[in-house]
């Protein structure tokens, strides 16, 4: 049965805490390259949430649920988890068909306590007095002792709003508090958390062709607050719009506002990262294509390195300078990219940033999941591509790279057909020695059971596989897709 709304209390309330420091793991450095934020046990190590909205929960096929796996001594995969569904007792509502639980996760410090919160969005959620597929966002509590209480975050307004197709969650107003971004049909809004007090405000509304939007968060102006970054596109429904916009908060007008677009790129991913190491976020575009042919400025770079997936990367400047002016571009054609760029491969479809060399200057995680690997079609690959001095490119435009596949040497595995290795990637120290590990999503594994690989300091010696058999959750005998969504940091 639909569930009534819930009114957001323990959201607001971690929320409103004030913030403290963030635990550190046992023995740990006081200096880190980027704190750790997805701890949601509390015991100092980075845990990992994979969301599962085609997994079957009591019966009830794509009810969804979340696999929180447990970072330790040897990372994830090693450590057990524990499975999210809207039938655990601090979750609101109850697993039905079709609600996709675990369609969008992200594990996050709400409040500075070192636990993390689970978000996690529910886009073909009924809800009652908003109608079928209205979609919804909850929360839950981590602690020590398992899940704590959960809440709603935000449901959608009326029948196939399907909040919940995206989350994200940044300071984005300069206070403690962190503003919680739901993306929907057509629709971007922020629950933005002021003390005890909240409000609803709309980001964007316009035309997205029926996918998720795409969300991320930096500071991209420089002014020291989060900045949002959205990417939607729509091909002749009703018309041609592509854009990656970013917005900031207007404290005057309480509301969010737009600061800077490109036009006509159609994107699958975004991610936030310093690449070049000068203190200014940059944000990289992942298979970004020109959706429209009249366009004549080239908003993913040169066209030839778009094909099979194009990465395009704006980067930032300091305060009161032009952020994306300088821009750079690669795909599998570039010098220093293992392979070669093919129609179909999406690079770029997934995206993620580290420091996993540790030199000051992050590297970015892109997964291509329609890679072939020999004859086998759709088997997937994903890369680590170095940050350097001049970003992901040196002085010559080559890039410093490594690639992974199941082929891989180290790598558990087989390459096949239809794998998808890299369709979801994820970064995160699930060890606790200061080094961020890789992990990689491969939701069409063993006939779409799924499953996930961790790759320990971005490296494949080492790396180990894992995935609802080896954990032990249940209905193995149906397509999970296990992998298809990855949240850590």
């Amino acid at each position: 049965m639909p569930h009534s709304r819930r009114i957001l209390t323990y959201a607001i309330a971690v929320a409103a805490a004030v913030t403290t420091g963030l635990v550190l793991p046992s023995g740990a450095a006081a200096a880190a390259p980027r704190a750790t934020t997805s701890d949601f046990n509390g015991d100092g190590y980075a845990d990992l949430a994979v969301g599962v909205p085609d997994g079957t929960v009591g019966g009830r096929a794509e009810a969804g649920y979340v696999n929180v796996v447990w970072g330790g001594p040897r990372g994830v995969g090693a450590h057990g988890s524990i499975r999210v569904t809207q039938a655990t007792p601090e979750v609101p509502g109850t697993p039905e068909t079709g609600d996709r639980f675990g369609a969008s996760v992200v594990l996050t410090d709400l409040n500075g306590d070192g636990i993390a919160e689970l978000l996690a969005g529910a886009p073909g959620e009924d809800v009652t007095d908003r109608g079928t597929d209205a979609g919804t966002v909850l929360v839950v509590g981590g602690s020590r002792n398992g899940p704590g209480p959960g809440s709603t975050v935000l449901t959608g307004p009326s029948p196939s709003a399907a909040y919940g197709k995206s989350v994200a969650a940044a300071h984005l107003t300069g206070g403690a508090n962190k503003t919680i971004v739901v993306g929907g049909t057509d629709k971007v809004v922020a629950r933005v958390i002021q003390g005890e007090d909240s409000m609803v405000t709309t980001v964007v509304a316009a035309p997205m062709g029926g996918r998720a939007p795409v969300l991320a968060t930096g500071d991209f102006d420089s002014d020291g607050t989060a900045d949002l970054g959205v990417a939607y596109w729509t091909a002749d429904r009703p018309s041609t719009q592509s854009h990656v916009r970013l917005w900031k908060w207007d404290a005057d007008r309480s509301e969010m506002a737009n600061f800077w677009n490109t036009d006509n790129a159609g994107v699958t991913s975004l991610a936030a990262g310093d690449f070049d190491g000068d203190g200014h976020d940059d944000l990289a575009l992942g298979e970004c294509r020109e959706i429209a042919d009249e366009n004549i400025d080239d908003p993913c770079g040169p066209e030839r390195l778009a094909k099979g997936g194009g990465v395009h990367v704006h980067y930032g400047s300091r305060a009161g300078g032009s952020f994306g002016s300088r821009t750079q571009t690669l795909n599998q054609d570039t010098e220093g990219v293992p392979g070669v760029a093919e129609d179909g491969d999406r690079f770029g479809a997934a995206l993620a940033v580290a420091d996993v060399n540790r030199d000051g200057r992050d590297d970015l995680i892109a997964g291509a999941p329609g890679e072939a690997i020999g004859s086998k079609a759709g088997a997937g690959a994903a890369w680590l591509l170095r940050g350097g001095a001049r970003g992901l490119l040196d002085a010559g435009g080559a890039a410093r790279s490594v690639s992974w596949n199941q082929d891989t040497s180290g790598v558990p595995g087989v390459a096949e057909a239809g794998d998808a290795f890299g369709a979801a990637v994820a970064a995160g120290d699930y060890d606790a020695d200061r080094v961020p590990d890789v992990t990689v999503g491969s939701p069409g594994e063993n006939a779409s059971l799924g499953a996930a690989w961790l790759l320990p300091r971005g490296a494949a010696g080492g790396s180990l596989a894992f995935s609802p058999r080896t954990l032990g959750l249940p209905y193995l005998s149906t397509a999970q897709k296990y992998g298809k969504a990855l949240s850590s940091r």
